[in-house]
């Protein structure tokens, strides 16, 4: 508890960008949730539903490398201060939202929305690593995991309330109010980026163009970051296939209904705060290299556990065991992976990394979905599913194989 306590009471920087980040967090899963409900109630319609989806998700494969490249270039504190202003301006036009003529409206809020947040993900991982010692980071990146968590568990239970209290308006207006927040804070934040120096080529675009090329070369150019890359594909394709198939999972195999299905997700959001918790404080202990294997070889392990024993169990307990007892080692895989790629990276293209690393990843998750909505018709739901404990059990296995070649360094920033 000493290296939590070191982080949370003694870095008022980092301590100010995981509050504003915990507050931005509540306000998008109150926004999703609430729309989600808002839009089938104005629609009846599934297929409207899943316009949601397609609109937040298609920014990040579209967009998320090439936003990490810009963030390089900007102070990454102003980048968040600016995006959280941005969104909140972005959010006004839903208060004129009245009936199922402005649907239009909202796919364009959150497709503007989702654009806005590939800035702000790289940003915020490029950042912390000047907030808190290195030998911090696995504590640091912990707390932000558990935040996300705890940001998923409160604000989806907030957005259904206010989205049948309020509607559009009372939705837009929380959710505005919780970037101003997060942005108020983010001001407050003293540090200050020191300029890097960049050689010039001719002409913006090639510049814009060799800079994000560089981020892509970056992310397979050494043994390291090719496994980083490699093991974000694979996984990402697991957990494409776990958010379409879950929910048939619990129906079909497990004989739940919709409040199962809602208690069993929540589950896993109470096990990552834990989770969160446990890694944040022990975190700093161990190699973050190693925390990583041994947290996926887990995860694979227990997810193989959730899907498998309605082969041989029929009952609902397991499920929620499980998904609590699956938060721990997600934790440290979330935690010690971010390690990894902030200790690889240097900060002059630690943005670009990222913004590249998470559209690879969410390109695979796309494929992940497109992939198991037809191969759980063919071969069955629970087969599927396996992949994706097989993708982070075999993963993290490669990842403790080759963790000597992962707890290479970059320069350590300066504290500012």
């Amino acid at each position: 508890m000493r290296n939590l306590w070191a982080v949370l009471a003694r870095r008022r920087d980092y301590r100010l960008v995981l509050s504003a980040g915990l507050i931005s967090l509540t306000g998008d899963w109150v926004l999703r949730t609430g729309l989600a409900f808002h839009v089938y109630t104005l629609t009846g319609s599934t297929l409207a539903s899943g316009g949601l989806l397609l609109a937040s998700f298609v920014p990040l494969v579209v967009l998320g490398s090439l936003a990490g490249v810009f963030v390089d270039r900007w102070d990454r504190r102003r980048t968040m201060i600016v995006v959280n202003l941005l969104h909140a301006l972005v959010l006004l036009p839903l208060l004129l939202v009245k009936d199922e003529s402005g649907l239009w409206v909202i796919y364009v809020i959150v497709l503007a929305q989702s654009c806005l947040q590939q800035f702000f993900r790289p940003a915020e991982q490029s950042l912390v690593p000047h907030l808190v010692d290195q030998q911090q980071l696995v504590t640091a990146n912990a707390l932000n995991s558990q935040s996300n968590d705890i940001a998923r568990l409160t604000g989806a239970a907030l957005g259904g309330v206010l989205a049948a209290a309020g509607g559009m308006p009372l939705l837009a207006a929380v959710d505005a109010a919780t970037y101003l927040l997060a942005m108020g804070l983010l001001i407050g934040v003293k540090h200050r980026a020191v300029a890097v120096v960049r050689e010039r080529t001719s002409g913006a675009v090639q510049r814009l163009k060799a800079e994000w090329v560089d981020g892509l070369r970056i992310c397979l150019s050494s043994k390291a970051m090719r496994i980083v890359f490699v093991f974000g594909l694979v996984t990402g394709v697991g957990e494409g296939a776990m958010s379409t198939l879950f929910a048939p999972f619990v129906s079909a195999e497990l004989g739940g209904d919709g409040t199962a299905y809602g208690l069993i997700v929540s589950a896993q959001a109470v096990g990552g705060i834990a989770g969160g918790l446990v890694a944040a404080a022990v975190g700093a202990r161990f190699a973050a290299a190693k925390l990583w294997g041994i947290g996926a070889v887990l995860f694979g392990l227990i997810d193989l556990a959730l899907f498998c024993y309605p082969l041989f169990y029929k009952g609902l307990t397991p499920a929620y065991v499980l998904m609590i007892a699956v938060g721990l080692p997600g934790a440290f895989v979330v935690a010690a992976s971010m390690t990894v790629v902030q200790r690889l990276t240097d900060d002059a293209s630690r943005g670009r990394v990222f913004g590249a690393l998470f559209a690879a990843e969410g390109l695979a998750v796309l494929v992940g979905i497109v992939a198991s909505g037809v191969l759980g018709e063919v071969v069955g739901i629970i087969p599927v599913l396996i992949f994706q404990g097989l993708g982070f059990t075999v993963g993290g296995l490669v990842v403790l194989a080759r963790s000597n070649v992962l707890e290479q360094k970059a320069p350590a920033p300066a504290l500012v």
